[in-house]
């Protein structure tokens, strides 16, 4: 099983989810989030004074999903979020170890 963490704009979400609902997920989690990237100034990251430091909108979409749609998953979200301007975002993978189903106590996969 894999995570999905994908930061995109704000105003690609409803295209991202629209897409990712074609696939027929189980579950997603959408937040938003707001941070800064190597489109900023790097400069920026060695102060520590609150008004030096300005924080980008973006939504952060998390996704834990069976191996074999990684693939699929990932794919969309590229595709929909992509503007062709800096900023566009990130997805990040990871291993998830285990899941567990707290209405039903599944665990692994069936709890996915």
């Amino acid at each position: 099983m894999k995570q999905i963490q994908a930061y995109i704009q704000p105003f690609m979400v409803d295209k991202v989810v629209a897409a990712l609902k074609t696939l027929h997920i189980h579950g997603m989690s959408i937040m938003e989030a707001r941070g800064f990237g190597r489109e900023k100034d790097q400069s920026y990251a060695h102060h520590y004074v609150d008004d030096t430091i300005q924080f980008t909108p973006k939504m952060k979409i998390e996704i834990v999903c069976l191996d074999q749609d990684v693939k699929k998953i990932v794919e969309a979200i590229q595709k929909n979020a992509h503007t062709g301007r800096k900023g566009d975002g990130k997805v990040f993978l990871t291993n998830v170890e285990e899941a567990i189903s707290i209405l039903s106590g599944e665990r692994g996969e069936k709890a996915v």
